[in-house]
């Protein structure tokens, strides 16, 4: 059983003895010590993982850490078409050209584009993105993450035609859902790639990077349409959609020459191919001892376990015995995002100018905002760097945005209507910040960590699939919150989003675990035995304390014979 000490030990459950397996023509007899010499090298290379420091880390992976930022700014294009769509809604040349005439109570006439037109064009990016969700949870692991993304990217260049040239917003409509299939892709890609080409000493930096990768493209996108604010003609709108050219053909000639995951390969077993790509994503570095075959024995090893645990690979697996816990866990992680408010603070300019600002005001408090949420994420490394954990920043974090929004929720109730609307600006950064320091920025290594390998890519999606159906809602719900011809609700929705941010900490703390420092074997493992949330960071436990099922390392072993003198372990 596993060795282990304290009260809160997990003991290693037992698989069965070894199977006797052909001997292999040249090796004799040879098949056990060379399947005990996998565990033994497994053992080495997780050994080194625990000990390895982050400064350690980033001098032995810095090429993975390079092409990691590569395929996550691919994230950046869809922060940008967000902000763009959400932001027109308080541009006025937009509203001229795609909305109605509206009058207010004083008989100014405004245009306005309808709360239910709002509601679509918002929502349709995320409809195109649950069927990129849908699709990649199966076309990705069959044809590999580079090959997918580059596919991806020739989507975006095609689909951002009609963005360009839409003359109604039906048109608008239609670009919206169809670009929202490849950013669907990026969405649970990105966060895969950054996951399986680092140790455990960088993952947490680099799947929180991704959303670094968000917010750049918001305050770019907000920035372009400040640039354009002085314009009266259509060029005002169309300069913003014609720019989201310059993002595909880059990341396509960078992303082409970029090593496949070297997890994705182990699972294909491609294990020669597996350990080129390692090699590909390490410097020379000698001082924690990085030995290449040690590391993909280690992801046998993994894969192996993986296997025991989890007979099937398909979606419906994800809901089947210890993964249902752990596919519930990512879905909420995913959902939280929304649901703590974060969907109301998307339509920040347009709410900022309902409340009362002027356009230029609006839109420079929501460049703020947007800086804000890429220097969150630095913070937010800070914090791990301290060893705070991850889920104590998303408890903590939860409840300071509680606090904040039932304080913009109060804002309403102020009758100087001018220092209301400036303190609720100032509010809604400090709740950016906030955010970016723990959710927004948490949850992606928290999705990252917690799905297993072997089902990681479907997991993500099924998570990513909620935050979107979510987001659907919220999307819906949010324009006739704030749209002055619909709810007119202004601040007092803060208190509405306050009590749903209450729920997610509720949730947080008895079903979100600590998985901060914990190699993927060990997760499953903690996973298997039913841990509870509150206790995964003190629990001890061994995953080399028994062999996995024999037969299951006897797949690899053959595959590992069969290039004997390339990859041996």
């Amino acid at each position: 059983m596993a060795s282990a000490t304290g009260n809160d030990a997990v003991k290693t459950p037992r698989h069965e003895a070894p199977a006797a397996t052909p001997a292999v023509p040249g090796n004799e007899g040879n098949d056990s010590d060379r399947l005990s010499d996998v565990i033994r090298n497994a053992r080495l290379a997780t050994e080194k993982e625990h000990s390895m420091t982050l400064l350690q880390g980033l001098r032995l992976y810095p090429k993975a850490i390079g092409w990691s930022i590569l395929i996550s700014t691919c994230i950046a294009m869809e922060g940008y078409d967000i902000a763009l769509v959400n932001n027109f809604y308080a541009f006025p040349q937009f509203n001229q050209k795609y909305g109605e005439a509206y009058t207010a109570a004083d008989g100014s006439v405004s245009y306005q584009v309808p709360a239910s037109w709002q509601a679509g064009l918002s929502n349709g990016a995320v409809v195109g993105e649950i069927i990129g969700l849908l699709i990649n949870g199966w076309i990705s692991e069959r044809f590999g993450y580079r090959y997918t993304v580059i596919s991806c990217l020739v989507l975006v260049a095609a689909f951002t035609t009609i963005f360009f040239t839409a003359q109604t917003v039906v048109h608008l409509q239609v670009a919206e859902i169809l670009c929202g299939i490849p950013w669907g892709v990026f969405q649970t890609l990105t966060i895969t790639y950054a996951s399986e080409v680092c140790p455990v000493a960088l993952r947490g930096y680099l799947t929180t990077y991704i959303n670094f990768c968000w917010g750049i493209g918001q305050m770019i996108g907000i920035g372009v349409i400040m640039g354009n604010l002085w314009r009266t003609d259509e060029w005002a709108y169309r300069i913003p959609y014609g720019l989201q050219w310059m993002w595909p053909v880059p990341l396509i000639v960078g992303i082409f020459f970029a090593p496949e995951s070297p997890w994705w390969l182990v699972r294909k077993g491609k294990l020669e191919a597996a350990k080129r790509s390692l090699l590909r994503l390490t410097s020379l570095n000698q001082e924690t001892g990085f030995d290449a075959d040690e590391t993909v024995a280690m992801m046998v090893h993994t894969s192996a376990l993986e296997q025991n645990i989890t007979q099937g690979g398909s979606y419906l697996d994800c809901f089947k015995g210890i993964n249902l816990r752990r596919t519930e866990i990512v879905c909420m992680c995913w959902a939280i995002q929304n649901l703590s408010g974060n969907s109301f603070s998307n339509y920040s300019t347009y709410f900022l100018q309902q409340a009362g600002l002027s356009d230029s005001t609006a839109y420079s408090f929501a460049m703020g905002q947007y800086a804000i949420n890429c220097a969150g994420v630095f913070g937010s490394w800070t914090l791990i760097a301290l060893g705070i954990g991850r889920r104590t920043l998303y408890l903590y974090g939860l409840a300071a945005l509680f606090t904040m929004l039932m304080i913009l929720g109060f804002l309403g109730l102020a009758s100087d209507r001018d220092a209301a609307s400036l303190a609720t600006g100032s509010i809604m950064l400090v709740w950016a910040l906030c955010y970016q320091l723990t959710v927004g920025t948490v949850c992606y290594s928290l999705v990252a960590e917690i799905s297993t390998r072997r089902l990681q890519i479907k997991t993500v999606v099924l998570g990513r699939m909620l935050y979107n159906v979510v987001s659907i809602i919220c999307g819906v719900l949010t324009p006739y919150m704030i749209n002055p011809s619909a709810w007119d609700w202004g601040n007092y929705a803060g208190f509405f989003w306050a009590g749903s941010c209450f729920l997610c900490f509720v949730y947080t703390y008895f079903r979100v675990p600590e998985p901060t420092g914990r190699t993927f074997a060990e997760l499953d493992l903690l996973f298997e035995n039913n841990i509870s949330a509150r206790k995964f960071s003190s629990t001890k436990v061994d995953v080399f304390a028994e062999h996995v099922e024999s037969e299951k390392l006897k797949d690899y072993q053959d595959q590992i014979t069969t290039s004997h003198g390339k990859l041996v372990f």
